[in-house]
């Protein structure tokens, strides 16, 4: 890690062992990193697939969808990682642009099952490419092993994240 400490900060911080004080610069915050990198990616996605009528937003979960059809709306939260109401936000915003359709079960009426409408499944062969002209863009200069690389050191860190939620109680990263 490229370690920086601005020597602006208030003498109890720097006080601090150099291995947390570097954590009051944002730049050195692998959850800051990853944050604006992901706040870049929503942005670009969206600026892309909104020419089809789809936001960043709604993306998350047409791409579970796509990858399976017809989960409950509880199972599409825990997919998605979004907590239950931004589900319920996201899948209203589905159904009305048509993209998706709600279900009842036939096993268990408290159940209702998300699935795709014909136009919803037709988006993918579109959006897919736009997406991976947005990973293009935002690996640029990186290697192929490089992208693997990260790709690895990525899932590593959201398994640990994970565990560590389960363990606390709160939502596990999908």
């Amino acid at each position: 890690m490229t370690v920086s400490v601005d020597g602006h900060l208030p003498p109890e911080v720097q006080a601090l062992p150099l291995d947390i004080s570097v954590y009051a610069q944002p730049e050195n915050s692998i959850g800051y990193l990853l944050r604006m990198g992901f706040r870049g990616f929503s942005t670009m996605l969206e600026r892309k697939t909104s020419t089809h009528g789809v936001s960043s937003g709604q993306w998350r979960f047409l791409r579970q969808l796509w990858i399976e059809d017809g989960p409950t709306q509880r199972e599409l939260s825990v997919r998605v990682g979004m907590r239950e109401p931004t589900t319920v936000v996201a899948v209203n915003s589905l159904v009305k642009s048509g993209l998706a359709v709600r279900e009842p079960s036939v096993e268990d009426r408290r159940k209702v099952h998300i699935r795709l409408t014909p136009l919803g499944r037709s988006l993918q062969a579109t959006l897919l490419p736009m997406v991976a002209d947005v990973n293009d863009r935002a690996t640029k200069g990186l290697t192929k092993a490089e992208v693997a690389t990260l790709l690895r050191l990525l899932r590593h860190i959201n398994g640990n994240m994970s565990q560590e939620l389960e363990q606390i109680g709160g939502d596990a990263v999908p």
